[in-house]
């Protein structure tokens, strides 16, 4: 009898097992879906600003949001297909009034956040949002007769980097319907499931190898020391870079320009996760090395400066 209590509860706890491991294997990318710069531009939503001497447009989502009542209403379409495939999502509506909340106003407008590090609209919603995938989605009405299509563009992006990880994009049927979320609707059924799989599979790559992220070394100018001082024997540069060899995914990235003055690493990978299972950030990450470079033996003072999610730059030299 006590060998079949314990092969039962065996194959209970190997159902169990299963049941996580599939779980586990599920979990889905963070999403936030965002009207593109080509839709903005068309649709009058741009506002110009003056960025180190050179005139720029950026969206100005906030008045995008405000005024037009499609915008609103394709978003929450696009939400809705998302999450009913089981995709977390982060709603740009709320993320801008939380940027407001924080006295922020600000942030959808300017160009730049301190000491010269360039921030777009976009940057500043992806550090609210916090979101690991940004859609971009851009569409427009087709007029046949009375009856209307909807084409659509669907671009995912990495909101850490930036890098185009899924696409779609198609035209729906001609149809007497006039209303855009069902047009739209019916445009993008038939695609969006390969297009969440392209989501999928670079976030799979994720979870295997670490999120990927830009880290730039940098010295002011007031600071006597490069990145050529000694310590024990060993260059700064060369001591940074060993940081970054022992605290990567797989000691994965790449020291794409070096000198005296500065370092660029890029195909950072850092961890997806930290161990309280919270997501990690370029910032999160890199104040580990800031916080190394402050204590002995190097005590080199230092600032820490973020665009968007995943590129973080260290000035040494001062706080």
């Amino acid at each position: 009898m006590m060998k079949k209590i314990n092969i039962k509860s065996g194959f209970v706890l190997m159902a169990m097992l299963f049941v996580s491991l599939v779980f586990g294997q599920a979990k889905k990318p963070t999403i936030m879906v965002v009207p593109s710069d080509v839709w903005c531009n068309n649709n009058g939503y741009m506002d110009k600003a003056n960025n180190q001497g050179t005139e720029v447009k950026y969206p100005n989502y906030k008045k995008a949001f405000q005024e037009n009542a499609d915008l609103v209403q394709v978003i929450t379409k696009i939400n809705g297909l998302m999450a009913d495939r089981g995709f977390p999502l982060k709603d740009m509506a709320a993320a801008i009034k939380t940027l407001e909340s924080e006295s922020a106003e600000n942030a959808m407008l300017s160009s730049k956040s301190g000491a010269g590090v360039a921030e777009t609209p976009i940057d500043k919603l992806k550090k609210v949002a916090k979101a690991d995938i940004i859609i971009e989605l851009t569409w427009t009405i087709n007029a046949t007769g009375p009856k209307k299509s909807v084409t659509f563009t669907l671009k995912g992006l990495d909101a850490y980097t930036d890098k185009q990880v899924a696409s779609a994009t198609g035209t729906g049927a001609p149809s007497f319907s006039s209303e855009l979320p069902v047009l739209l609707e019916e445009a993008v059924l038939s695609h969006i499931d390969n297009f969440n799989a392209q989501l999928q599979n670079h976030f799979n790559d994720m979870f295997e190898n670490g999120r990927e992220i830009i880290v730039r070394i940098k010295k002011f100018d007031s600071w006597a020391d490069d990145l050529e001082k000694e310590f024990d024997g060993k260059e700064l540069g060369t001591v940074i870079e060993d940081w970054m060899t022992a605290n990567t995914v797989k000691g994965r990235y790449s020291l794409s320009d070096s000198t005296e003055g500065m370092q660029l690493y890029e195909q950072v990978r850092i961890p997806l996760y930290d161990a309280s299972g919270k997501a990690t950030d370029a910032r999160g990450f890199v104040k580990g090395l800031q916080t190394f470079l402050k204590n002995a033996p190097y005590s080199i003072p230092n600032k820490l400066m973020m665009k968007g999610l995943g590129q973080a730059v260290i000035v040494l030299g001062e706080k």
